[in-house]
């Protein structure tokens, strides 16, 4: 097997990952020396030249070149990375995949004073304060350097440590078929991200949380791929598992359903200090977390989301409910979960059309923002509609995820209840004010939840050229995009009454005033002077026949 050393500046990576290759015979790669031995330059004198950006592109074909993953029993390889290595999430796909990882952790303090003593430059660490860099670089990449397997800390002397990683090691699985890709602890539930770690990771929170047994609910389609199968492993694990199923989609969302479920759970005994275990998409999410926050006044929940815009969005933040007739989600409570479980794994049988109208969610989030997800979204958005296989073996699809998610964390944390006027949260709800009124004019039937925001998002972009935040260029370029991905192409048989007409229950309203969330050059603004003619017009340039209805 491969070994991958992971950590910060000064944590001992090279000097530990060479003496363990020594105990296995083992050959040892250390990736800032095989980047200096191809560019005939040192660290320090390439970031002066070229920056940190060039650095990482050298880093990039210096992993490349390491091959495949050795599948050997034994430790063949042992490598060493970079501090900032694992930043980049295609690394981290690259890296971790086939290898056993090994974090290897330590205080700003002594990390800071080994970095003093050390030959080697490290670009990023020569400030002035360099405990207080080290630190607030910790910080900011604990949750990669924590999707490791093995996490080692505490112990100062190299020959300790070596045998504290020999000994954890050696108790891996090391034909675990399972890959993290990101761990992190947040204010709004424990994420976790990989590929085939779904039952695994749940059942390591659910005996974090000294769970006995867990309540799944799910719906059939996502219980029939994955839910049975899920429920089978956490058995064979010794955990007592029960489950209710709720109707797919947004059937789901209605009070008269999770009164029934409620009743359910009263007749298996379900008590306060159990879990519910939420298996499914983003209807599925939204049911079952408000069947958590209401059942005995709050139970606890994990999130498993399997769709890709469950994944994406609407499993992370809290938000639970259900549906009236006068609009989307007007019954609800904030209940965050205790973790997210984000296993890449099941979006391989995700149909087509869910695949593509959960691209309308990723490109809203680089929409707020996010350049790198707006390029990788504009290069690989119509392949990962269409399921292309180089999406999931490069890892294209992860990257997407991850960004897209923590974004959406961010987002979250920033303004948990959305109470902020012009940032936070708010902002998450840019496609989704008219998306949310073509939905309802669709019954809540005909679209997607995903199609729906393109659709909105397509209003937005009209509406913020007509009252000139959006500049020609931006709106050009988000209106390419959507193309690419055929999202919001054709349109709407709905009236333009029964649109507006479901825009005077949408929960953004303050004080009377509708906000809208606009895209700006570089992300959106928040308004609520837009005059409603403008959005009028935004609506009917969406529809078949704006002024009449077919309903």
């Amino acid at each position: 097997m491969d070994v991958v050393m992971v950590g910060l500046p000064g944590s001992g990576k090279s000097v530990v990952g060479r003496r363990l290759a020594g105990r296995h015979g083992a050959s040892f790669v250390d990736l800032d020396e095989r980047i200096e031995s191809a560019s005939g330059r040192s660290i320090p004198e390439i970031f002066e030249a070229d920056g940190e950006s060039a650095f990482r592109d050298l880093e990039r074909a210096a992993i490349a070149s390491l091959g495949p993953a050795d599948p050997a029993p034994d430790v063949r390889r042992v490598i060493s990375t970079g501090g900032g290595t694992i930043v980049d999430p295609r690394n981290r796909w690259s890296l971790f995949r086939g290898r056993r990882s090994v974090w290897l952790d330590g205080r700003p303090e002594v990390l800071a004073q080994r970095l003093r003593r050390s030959p080697r430059v490290r670009p990023l660490v020569t400030s002035r304060d360099p405990i207080g860099t080290i630190r607030d670089l910790g910080a900011k990449r604990e949750r990669f350097y924590a999707a490791a397997d093995v996490h080692q800390s505490g112990i100062s002397e190299v020959p300790g440590v070596v045998d504290a990683v020999q000994e954890h090691i050696a108790g891996l699985d090391y034909l675990a078929d399972t890959t993290t890709l990101l761990r992190a602890a947040t204010s709004i539930g424990r994420i976790v991200l990989g590929d085939g770690i779904g039952a695994r990771t749940v059942a390591g929170e659910l005996a974090r949380l000294g769970a006995l047994r867990a309540t799944i609910v799910s719906e059939p389609g996502a219980w029939a791929a994955h839910g049975e199968s899920f429920a089978d492993d956490l058995r064979a694990g010794g955990l007592e598992i029960v489950h209710v199923l709720l109707p797919e989609g947004e059937a789901a969302k209605h009070m008269a359903v999770i009164e029934a479920a409620a009743r359910d759970l009263a007749a298996l005994g379900v008590e306060r200090d159990d879990v519910i275990v939420a298996v499914g998409g983003g209807a599925l999410g939204d049911a079952a977390g408000f069947l958590a926050a209401i059942y005995l006044r709050g139970i606890r929940v994990i999130h498993v989301p399997t769709t890709l815009v469950a994944q994406i969005d609407s499993s992370i933040g809290g938000k639970t409910g259900v549906d009236l007739p006068d609009g989307k989600n007007l019954i609800g409570a904030f209940h965050q979960p205790t973790a997210i479980v984000i296993d890449l794994r099941y979006l391989g049988t995700l149909p087509e059309r869910h695949r593509r109208a959960a691209l309308g969610e990723a490109i809203k989030m680089a929409a707020l923002g996010d350049s790198r997800l707006f390029d990788l979204l504009e290069t690989d958005g119509a392949a990962i509609a269409g399921a292309e296989a180089h999406v999931f073996e490069r890892g294209v699809l992860a990257e997407v995820v991850e960004r897209a998610a923590w974004a959406k964390v961010e987002g979250v944390t920033a303004d948990e209840r959305e109470r902020g006027a012009a940032a936070g949260r708010i902002t998450l709800n840019l496609g989704h004010t008219l998306g949310h009124a073509f939905e309802a004019a669709a019954g809540y039937n005909d679209l997607l939840h995903g199609e729906a925001v393109a659709y909105g998002l397509r209003a937005a972009i009209r509406i913020g050229l007509e009252v000139g935040v959006t500049p020609r260029e931006r709106a050009e370029r988000l209106d390419h995009l959507l193309d690419a991905v055929g999202l919001a192409i054709e349109p709407l048989p709905y009236s333009l009454e029964a649109v507006m007409g479901h825009l005077t229950t949408d929960k953004k309203r303050v004080a009377g005033r509708q906000r809208w969330v606009l895209p700006t050059a570089d992300g959106v603004v928040v308004r609520d002077d837009v005059d409603p003619e403008t959005v009028e017009r935004a609506a009917a340039s969406l529809l078949l026949r704006p002024t009449a209805s077919v309903r």
